[in-house]
This record gives C-alpha cells, structure tokens and sequence, in this order.
C-alpha cells in the first residue's frame, strides 16, 4: 500500500536559538514521504539566515520568506495553500518532533480507519536549553483523555496539547481554513475541528514542546494580549456551534474560569467583557433547551 505524503508546515518569527533543530527534526524523522514547507514571518534576527544555512543541501523544502511580520494564522493559511500532503502538521519553530512521531501518527490512524481525522499524544515539555521540564500527562493522565467526539470535553478543558496534533488536510479546508482575525490559532482550530471529526490519541510522547519566555503560549496568561481577546471571540463561537444544554453550561464553566483568570491578571476590560457575554449567554433568549 502506497503510505500517504505527510506535510509540515515550520513557521518561523524570531527563534533563531531553535529553529535550526527543529527543521532537523523533520529530516530525521523514520517515516517518508514528507513534504517540509518553511516560512519565516518577517523575523528581526538571524532566523532567515540559519533556516538558509540549514536548508542549504536540501533543494527538496519549500523556504518562504516574508519581508515583514503578517502574522500567525495568515501564515498557517498561505503554508495551507502550499501543502500537498494528505496529512498535516503544524510545527512551531522552537519544538522538536520526536524521530517517531509521523510514523506512529499514520501507523495509528490508518489502525483506526477513515474515521478519525486528527491524531494528538503525549508531549514532553523542555526548557529552553533543552531540558525536560515535565510531561504534558503529568497534568492530564492518559486515562481521562477522551477520544472521537471530543467536543464537549473541550469546553470543560484544554486537555489537547496543540503541538502535537496531525491532521487531514480536509478537515482545514472544511472548516474554512485558519481565522486570520485571530492572533493564535489552536484553540479556535480544535473546537471547529471537533464539532465536525473525530479524534485519536496516542499515550506516548511524540514531540518536545518547549517552554520559552514572552512565547505566543504564555501571552495567554498576560494582561490585555491579543491572545486573550482572542480567546473570548472563540467562545462566541463555541456558543454559536452548540447544540444541547449540556454544551452550553460547559461553555459558562469556561466563560466562568476565564472571568477569574482575567482579574487575577487585572484585566478589568477583558473581565467585564467576559462578564457581558456570560450574562447574554444565560438569558432565556438564547440559552438552549
């Protein structure tokens, strides 16, 4: 049986210190074929010149460079548009994929049927110098993460480690693509995903995340980010997609965390218009029955 062409996709802004690894990472993976499209979003330091240098016997890999930062969830959609494989991954520019990790991505979700669409794992998370920090199950044991319809149980928690995630590129294209309104793209992309296929995971760690100060990831926990205005967009949308009560409480639950998450962090704006939405989304207008 001829074995599917894989597509990564290496976004790159200014990480310089790690880039280089992690496009050697694609290279020494066990599987083939893979495509390797890498793009660097208008990075101020030598990423574009160590991603050259790295890239320089390797005529194989797309290497696209942007002049200027455009962000994100545009990238992702302009690498979209340049994948040829049957299957994607999403890799940042400063984690590493496991030598395994396309193999046992394909091995379990061709195991699994056409069904399953979007495989995650495991994921080891690494310091900046590359030492281990922890493991992503530490928090979420593997026996409480759920699989197929995941969708519900992601309102109630974030319990998918992004990096890790594998996909058909039919599911992006189905959901129209990355929202370039966004300023991060993960937790909009799973909860679209999610509401249409069905999920796989693999117990095992299958990439190293790393853990980097002023990263996209931890502007999450910052006062007044586009990170954390963007979050309250998705839950606008989640509201939009659900479909039972059940769903619906799940989504105030998080509404609920979010308001405390945001006084803790003394963003008062944010908070009240957290607050606005929950009290919207509890009218008799528009809860579900």
């Amino acid at each position: 049986m001829k074995k599917p062409l894989v597509t990564v996709m290496c976004l790159c802004y200014n990480q310089a210190r790690f880039v280089a690894e992690a496009i050697q990472s694609v290279f020494d993976q066990t599987y083939s074929p893979i495509q390797l499209i890498v793009m660097d979003d208008g990075s101020t330091d030598a990423s574009a010149e160590i991603i050259i240098q790295t890239l320089k016997d390797r005529s194989d890999v797309r290497f696209i460079r942007h002049n200027e930062n455009v962000g994100y969830t545009k990238t992702l959609n302009e690498a979209i548009g340049l994948a040829e494989g049957e299957w994607i991954i999403d890799l940042a520019a400063d984690d590493v994929l496991l030598p395994n990790r396309v193999e046992e991505g394909i091995r379990l979700m061709i195991e699994r049927g056409d069904m399953y669409v979007v495989h995650y794992s495991d994921a080891e998370m690494i310091s900046e110098t590359g030492h281990s920090i922890r493991r992503h199950s530490d928090r979420f044991p593997h026996p409480t993460i759920p699989q197929g319809d995941i969708y519900q149980a992601l309102i109630n928690r974030y319990f998918v480690s992004s990096p890790t995630l594998m996909f058909r590129k039919e599911v992006i294209l189905t959901i129209g693509g990355y929202d370039e309104n966004l300023a991060y793209e993960d937790f909009d992309f799973l909860m679209r995903a999610s509401r249409q296929f069905l999920f796989c995971y693999s117990p095992m760690v299958l990439i190293r995340k790393r853990v980097v100060a002023g990263s996209m990831s931890d502007r999450q926990f910052q006062r007044g980010t586009a990170q954390r205005w963007s979050t309250l967009k998705v839950c606008k949308k989640i509201a939009a997609m659900n479909r039972t009560k059940e769903e619906h409480q799940a989504l105030k639950a998080r509404i609920h965390y979010e308001i405390r998450l945001s006084l803790r962090l003394f963003d008062f704006p944010l908070a009240i218009a957290f607050l606005r939405f929950y009290f919207r989304l509890s009218s008799p207008v528009t809860m579900l029955t």
